[in-house]
């Protein structure tokens, strides 16, 4: 049997979603990188650029620790991309939740531009950019606070240093969300995979708990999971959401 044609994948992955009510989207950094901000792998992304330590490096809890200077003066530079809008296959992933048809957005972007969509029941794997505590007292700020801070970012009320509420390399997933992702990944009749390699684990073995027959891995380049899928797409995932009529 041929291969199928970029329009007939195109056109089977639209029924797909048109015949399908418990669909959940798993995301990655290729879903944010089509709204400007870089992602760590693409070539050109932050992996690709220089600094004086590996990105890898200066975002580990062990870097943050002993060097938190350095690390907030990467993190404000690289990591704070708050004028960033929310794209196509945001606004149409809140309008399928929205419809009734979507459960859950499983993301391991800590950007919060799901939400800035509309969004309303995200799973952020890795945080969120615009939570930040005090490690003292646990008072809370928002991302601007963070941007607008010199050095490293102290308390208003007890002088504490601040920590984004993001997962840092050597840290643990939160076992909460975990387990909610694999609650609504397993129960899924679509699963939607979009701008991610399914590299990182463990995230990336989440997808291994959908059990259903409309599996769809959007993404720009190939993964190695094309083959386990239904349906492998290499589109952006903007223009393809957008031509998805709800």
């Amino acid at each position: 049997m041929a291969e199928p044609n970029r329009k007939e994948k195109i056109d089977k992955f639209l029924e797909m979603v048109e015949k399908s009510d418990n669909i959940v989207f798993f995301g990655g950094a290729g879903v944010s990188t089509e709204s400007g901000i870089p992602d760590f792998r693409s070539v050109d992304g932050l992996y690709n650029q220089e600094y004086d330590y590996p990105p890898e490096t200066i975002l580990s809890h062990t870097f943050y620790r002993e060097n938190t200077e350095e690390f907030y003066r990467f993190y404000r530079n690289k990591m704070l991309c708050l004028t960033a809008q929310p794209n196509m296959a945001h606004q149409k992933l809140a309008e399928l939740e929205t419809a009734g048809r979507l459960k859950a957005v499983v993301t391991q972007n800590i950007d919060g531009l799901h939400q800035l969509a509309g969004s309303s029941k995200v799973l952020e794997l890795h945080g969120s950019v615009h939570r930040n505590y005090c490690e003292s007292c646990h008072e809370c700020y928002d991302a601007e606070y963070i941007l607008h801070s010199t050095r490293i970012p102290k308390c208003d009320k007890c002088g504490g240093n601040i920590k984004p509420d993001v997962v840092l390399y050597e840290e643990g997933l939160d076992n909460r969300t975990i387990q909610e992702a694999v609650y609504y990944i397993s129960n899924a009749d679509m699963l939607i995979i979009g701008g991610t390699s399914l590299a990182v684990y463990p995230a990336a073995g989440l997808v291994d708990y959908y059990q259903g027959d409309k599996l769809v891995l959007v993404n720009k380049s190939a993964t190695a999971r094309d083959r386990i899928a239904d349906l492998a797409l290499q589109e952006s995932i903007g223009e393809l959401f957008g031509k998805i009529v709800i």
